[in-house]
C-alpha cells in the first residue's frame, strides 16, 4: 500500500461515493420519497427539522423586515424605559392598531418581545440587545439599502445590477468626499465597532508594542480603546484627509492627544507612515481587491522594521467550510459595495506571506459574525 501512487484509491473510491451522493440526492427530492418519510416515525423529525429550516430560510427576508421596523419605530428603546401595550405602541409610532398587533406578535415570535400577563409587551434578552449593542441600529438602518440592491437576486449575482450600497460607502473607491458624508461614515464605523474592539482585545496580545499605526483608523475608535488598555503605548492614525482629522477631538477628550500623531493620506497613492513597530488593518482589508489588499500589504510591510507586528481583525469567510457570517452576509454585503470581498484566514495569509510577512498567530473567533484576528510579522523587505 505504500507504494501506492497517491490519489490512486481516491479515484477508484470518488465515482461510487458521487454516484451514492446523487442518488441520495434523487431519492430525498423526491415527492413519494417525501411522503413516505413524513409519515414513518424513524425519519418524520428529521423531515419536519428539514422543513423547519427551508421555510425559515424563506421567511428570513420577512423576519429582517420585522427586525427593521422594530428599529425604525425605535421600539426596543420604548421598552426598554417601561412595558407597553399594543395601544400605546400604536399611538405613539402612528401605526394602526390592527397592524401593531402583527409586527408585536411578529417580534413575540422572534422571542425579541415577551408578552406580559396584563398584556403589556416587554423586552427580551435577545431584544435588549437591539438596544444595548453598540452600533446595532444604526447598522439596521442602513440596511435598506442592502435590501434595495439585493431586490433582484439573479440580476444581482450577474453583476447586473448597479448598487446603491457602492454609493454608500464611497471612501473605498478614493477621491474627494463631502463632509457630511465623511461623518456619516465615521460615526457608523466608530458606533460599530466597539464589538470588533472588545474581540480584538480579548484574543490579541498588545503587549511588547511601543508604537501602533492604524491604518485606516477613521476617527479613533479602535486605536483609542487600545490606548485606554495600555497607557504607555504610542500610536499613529492614518486615514483620508475628510476623515482622519475627526479622530482629534476624541483623543484630546480622553487626554490621549499628546500620545497620538495623526496622518493624512490615501493609503491607495500614498505609502504608508513609518515610526511605528505594529500596524493594524481593522476591518480594512474585506473593502477591497486582491490587488488593492496586495499593494496595501505591501506598503505595510515597507513601513515596518524587521519583526515589526501586523494585526488583522475583520470579519472572514470561513474558507473550506463555509460559514453564515463570513460566506453569506459579509460576502454578499462586500460583493455589493463592488470593490471587496470576505477572504479566509488562509486567503488573508497567502497575501501576507507574499507581502514579507511570517503569520505568527490565527487566534480562534469568539464572535466570527464581528471579527477574526491574524497575527504576523515582517520578516523580509517586498519585492
Amino acid at each position: 500500500m505504500s507504494d501506492m501512487p497517491v490519489g490512486f484509491g481516491v479515484e477508484r473510491d470518488a465515482k461510487p461515493r458521487r454516484s451514492l451522493a446523487g442518488w441520495s440526492a434523487k431519492l430525498i427530492a423526491s415527492r413519494r420519497f417525501q411522503k413516505w418519510a413524513a409519515g414513518f416515525w424513524p425519519t418524520r423529525k428529521l423531515v419536519r427539522r428539514e422543513g423547519e429550516a427551508l421555510f425559515d430560510l424563506l421567511s428570513g427576508f420577512c423576519q429582517s423586515q420585522v427586525l427593521m421596523a422594530l428599529v425604525q419605530f425605535d421600539i426596543p428603546t420604548l421598552l426598554l424605559n417601561k412595558p407597553m401595550t399594543v395601544e400605546q405602541l400604536a399611538i405613539r409610532c402612528s401605526v394602526p392598531h390592527e397592524r401593531m398587533i402583527i409586527l408585536m406578535r411578529a417580534a413575540q415570535a422572534l422571542t425579541l418581545v415577551k408578552r406580559k400577563r396584563n398584556g403589556s409587551f416587554a423586552l427580551t434578552r435577545r431584544g435588549a440587545a437591539l438596544v444595548g449593542v453598540p452600533g446595532l441600529a444604526a447598522m439596521i438602518k442602513h440596511h435598506d439599502i442592502l435590501y434595495r440592491d439585493l431586490a433582484d437576486p439573479a440580476a444581482f449575482f450577474r453583476g447586473e445590477t448597479k448598487t446603491e450600497l457602492a454609493d454608500f460607502w464611497p471612501y473605498v473607491f478614493g477621491g474627494d468626499m463631502e463632509s457630511q458624508v465623511a461623518a456619516t461614515y465615521s460615526d457608523l464605523m466608530a458606533q460599530s465597532q466597539e464589538l470588533v474592539v472588545e474581540d480584538t482585545l480579548r484574543s490579541v496580545d498588545f503587549k511588547g508594542i511601543e508604537t501602533l499605526l492604524d491604518v485606516g483608523g477613521g476617527s479613533g475608535a479602535f486605536l483609542s480603546a487600545v490606548g485606554r488598555a495600555d497607557p504607555k503605548l504610542n500610536m499613529m492614525l492614518f486615514d483620508l484627509p475628510e476623515v482622519a482629522p475627526s479622530a482629534r477631538p476624541r483623543f484630546e477628550s480622553l487626554g490621549m492627544a499628546q500620545r497620538v500623531q495623526i496622518n493624512c493620506g490615501s493609503f491607495k497613492t500614498d505609502p504608508v507612515p513609518k515610526g511605528a513597530d505594529a500596524i493594524s488593518l481593522v476591518r480594512v482589508l474585506y473593502d477591497h481587491s486582491d490587488e488593492t489588499v496586495a499593494r496595501l500589504l505591501a506598503k505595510c510591510c515597507d513601513a515596518l522594521p524587521i519583526g515589526g507586528r501586523l494585526i488583522i481583525t475583520e470579519p472572514m469567510s470561513g474558507g473550506a467550510t463555509p460559514e453564515r457570517a463570513g460566506d453569506v452576509y459579509f460576502s454578499l454585503y462586500t460583493l455589493a459595495m463592488q470593490t471587496g470581498k470576505a477572504r479566509s484566514i488562509e486567503e488573508i495569509s497567502t497575501l501576507c506571506i507574499a507581502a514579507g510577512f511570517e503569520i505568527t498567530k490565527t487566534p480562534k473567533s469568539l464572535r466570527p459574525f464581528v471579527t477574526s484576528c491574524l497575527e504576523a510579522r515582517r520578516v523580509k523587505g517586498n519585492k
